[in-house]
């Protein structure tokens, strides 16, 4: 790839294949000041243009609506500097971090402002914020929603942070009523603590783990948001799925015209239980990984289009917590480190399985992006900021949890062989990721200081 650039906020991307309204194209991506000003039809080498080359796509900046920072309070967890290094060497120009495991979690517009304090002089890609719906601030979202979350997070099952409460069934009610009056979205960790088995959870063994926590768990909460959401008019979004059974109840409520969305992530549809060695505690995650024949499901769900969006929920903490109790799945703590592989993860499955690049792309740019209610990310168009990510669709690659820029390195892809990498990654016009300088082999280039945007919903930008 011929750099250009220099880091400059004006300029100019030349490609074979682009990905622009849905299909790819030839195409010279024009951009001033950080926002694309014209697509051209090809033209002759244009002296200072970045080049992609033809074994590469030309991709806008992902979007992950799904990223657990946990700064502040946990930092040693993740921060915002690592979290977004490992965003844009992903190709993820754009996330939403998630108001728990933090602290203060994101739940009052003092806590918001916590928050983007410790993100601003760290953030190398842009950034949102959703807020918390929890049993202390119910009646009380307005002034949250004012401040610029991009809508309320809820769990339906215990967060596993005491300082994140979740939601009983009446609670849901008022929260979707709430949120309904304020036009905004509520995001849901859709368990039933009624049909958990926790006891069951304890010792090394997966299969234990995986039976504590039942589809029908994740069915039975999911039912009932979608009778709160029909109920009230809200718009509402399964987080996480990884019950395929749920996608039937799913589909019939969005043909009834209930404004429900629904996620699922990359460990569901690469990872199969029947794979997750006993004790590798790496691997746990809520609601858990489930058999490779519910993965095949979920790959339906995929691609006749039920799932709205792929996100990383990336959720990680230290070493010692993951290996709390030498594998034992009832004490390590839950969540996946992902953030930096997912599309790379799920385009490795997608290929062996048949599926076309073009069928999973939506999920990782327009997708998370309406989800979170972004409306000028994740596309290639005339007037939307200068993101984009260059993609090698047949790079091979081996995951090593050593090297990825997670502030941790455990992750469930360790030694997981991938085809299809990230290249290079621009924001705002600005070149900040680069595997191609300095030839094979040579270690990735980040350029500059961090210059990542916070974003809000109340006005879109605030720095």
């Amino acid at each position: 790839m011929q750099l250009g650039i220099r880091g400059d906020k004006s300029g100019r991307i030349q490609a074979s294949r682009a990905w622009i309204d849905g299909a790819f194209h030839p195409a010279d991506i024009v951009f001033e000041h950080g926002v694309v000003t014209a697509i051209e039809s090809p033209a002759a080498f244009v002296r200072g243009a970045a080049i992609v080359p033809d074994d590469a796509v030309l991709l806008p900046g992902l979007v992950d609506s799904h990223v657990h920072v946990n700064e502040p309070g946990r930092t040693e967890w993740e921060g915002f500097r690592s979290a977004t290094l490992a965003a844009a060497a992903g190709g993820v120009t754009t996330i939403v971090d998630m108001p728990l495991n933090s602290v203060p979690p994101t739940t009052t517009p003092e806590a918001l402002t916590v928050k983007r304090a410790a993100a601003k002089p760290a953030a190398y890609v842009d950034v949102g914020f959703w807020g918390g719906a929890v049993p202390g601030n119910l009646g009380r979202l307005g002034p949250l929603h004012a401040a610029g979350v991009y809508g309320f997070k809820c769990f339906l099952s215990p967060s596993g942070v005491d300082e994140f409460g979740h939601l009983d069934r009446s609670q849901l009610a008022a929260a979707m009523e709430e949120i309904a009056a304020l036009g905004s979205r509520l995001i849901v960790h859709a368990e039933d603590p009624a049909l958990l088995h926790e006891h069951a959870a304890l010792g090394r063994g997966y299969a234990a783990f995986l039976a504590s926590r039942p589809p029908a768990s994740e069915a039975s909460a999911i039912d009932a948001v979608i009778a709160e959401a029909r109920r009230t008019g809200a718009r509402a979004h399964i987080l996480h799925l990884s019950d395929a059974r749920s996608l039937p109840a799913i589909r019939a409520a969005k043909a009834d015209g209930i404004a429900l969305t629904v996620e699922t992530c990359p460990h569901y549809l690469t990872i199969a239980a029947e794979e997750i060695p006993d004790g590798a505690a790496e691997f746990k995650c809520c609601p858990p990984i489930r058999e490779a024949s519910n993965r095949d499901l979920l790959w339906s769900g995929v691609v006749d289009g039920t799932i709205d969006a792929i996100v990383s929920d990336h959720s990680p903490s230290t070493v010692d917590l993951k290996r709390s109790g030498d594998g034992d799945f009832g004490l390590a703590w839950g969540g996946i480190a992902g953030l930096q592989v997912g599309l790379s993860a799920v385009w490795t499955e997608a290929r062996s399985r048949g599926i076309p690049f073009e069928t999973i792309l939506p999920l990782y740019t327009t997708g998370p992006a309406a989800v979170a209610g972004l409306d000028d990310v994740g596309v290639l168009e005339v007037g939307a900021p200068a993101h984009f990510t260059a993609f090698g669709l047949d790079d091979p690659f081996e995951i090593r949890a050593e090297e990825l820029l997670h502030k941790n390195p455990i992750t469930a892809y360790d030694r997981r062989l991938l085809t299809g990498r990230v290249r290079r990654t621009w924001l705002h016009g600005r070149s900040i990721y680069d595997v191609t300088e300095g030839g094979a082999g040579a270690a990735p280039q980040f350029r500059g200081r961090p210059r990542g945007r916070l974003l809000s919903a109340a006005v879109h930008t605030v720095a």
